[in-house]
């Protein structure tokens, strides 16, 4: 698996309610971009003197023009990792792991797409798994949805 980001990764799984379940603002990842022509969250690379919060809210404003103003943070986990020093990635840190940050808008916001999307939607819980996931989003997703449907109450 190629990771990205000495100090770890992070992405901004957004949802809004919308009877009878929430929607989720997914990236078709532009055919370019590692394990391109799949769909996750907005999300990247951390800094080093980032949170993980504020990592993802930089990368999905960069992605897709959501502030981080628009939407209230629900909480944060780790998804992936995280994962020893590796001597023959002297480009990571060790410990490296991947973050999903939960955010709650208030409806479907506006988003307008940057290079690194084919495309940006709002696509309904039930409908997410139909897509063609990039691997470690498609892993995640099973308790990234029981994650939001709890944290929704």
């Amino acid at each position: 698996m190629r990771m990205w980001g000495r100090y770890g990764a992070a992405g901004l799984f957004l949802i809004h309610q919308d009877d009878p379940e929430f929607r989720v603002l997914m990236q078709h990842r532009a055919a370019w971009t590692s394990q391109g022509n799949t769909w996750a969250l907005p999300g990247g690379a951390r800094d080093v003197w980032e949170t993980p919060e504020e990592a993802a809210g930089r990368e999905a404003f960069e992605e897709t023009g959501i502030h981080p103003t628009q939407y209230a943070v629900l909480g944060s986990k780790i998804t992936a990792g995280p994962f020893p020093a590796d001597p023959l990635r002297p480009d990571l840190a060790g410990d490296w792991s991947y973050t999903t940050v939960l955010g709650l808008a208030p409806e479907a916001l506006k988003v307008a797409a940057n290079e690194e999307s084919f495309e940006l939607r709002w696509v309904p819980a039930g409908e997410v798994a139909s897509l063609a996931l990039l691997p470690a989003f498609a892993q995640a997703w099973p308790d990234l949805r029981a994650w939001a449907t709890k944290m929704l109450g």
